[in-house]
Parts: structure tokens; C-alpha cells; sequence
């Protein structure tokens, strides 16, 4: 999670350690239990994996991109959109005077 703060990506769920970190290393492991598989033939995998993954993933956004946006309005996004969808603040404690 550091890392991906100082890269300023927004995982606020832990996706990305939970099922792309540890779903890579759960294909690259798989030769220390299994002998007929290789690492070279796990690292093709999680390549295949990954070129798909990001094709069908660009496709999806400039779809939603061009058809209904992918963003919202600068006024939205700097009030919260908590704020600016549902009339309120989520956390309120959070909030700066």
C-alpha cells in the first residue's frame, strides 16, 4: 500500500496487493510444488495474463470514457462526492474549516 500511495494510485479496497501482487506470485510459485510446470511457462501465463487484462480493461474505459465519462466535475470532485451526490458528508471528521 505505500508504494502505491507514493505512485498516487487510489486502491481503497486493497485490490491490488490482495488479487494482482499476490495472484503473481501464486503463478510463479506454483513450480516449487509442481514438477511438470516451469517458471519460464509461469511467467508467459502471467504475461498473457497481464496483455489481456489491460487490453480488455483500456477497451472497457474509452468506452465509458466516450459514451457517459469516466470523471466527475472538478466542483464535484472537490466538494466530496459524498457531498455533491448525496447532500452530506460521509466523514465528517475528516472535514476541514
Amino acid at each position: 500500500m505505500p508504494l502505491l500511495d507514493r505512485l498516487k494510485i487510489d486502491d481503497v479496497v486493497g485490490a491490488i496487493p490482495a488479487h494482482l501482487f499476490c495472484g503473481v506470485w501464486g503463478t510463479l510459485v506454483v513450480p516449487w510444488t509442481n514438477s511438470n510446470a516451469t517458471i519460464l511457462g509461469q511467467f508467459v501465463g502471467v504475461a498473457m495474463i497481464a496483455v489481456f487484462a489491460f487490453g480488455v480493461s483500456a477497451l472497457f474505459w474509452v468506452a465509458i470514457k466516450y459514451s457517459i465519462g469516466a470523471r466527475v466535475s472538478a466542483e464535484a470532485e472537490l466538494a466530496g462526492l459524498d457531498k455533491a451526490e448525496l447532500g452530506l458528508e460521509a466523514y465528517p471528521e475528516f472535514t476541514r474549516s
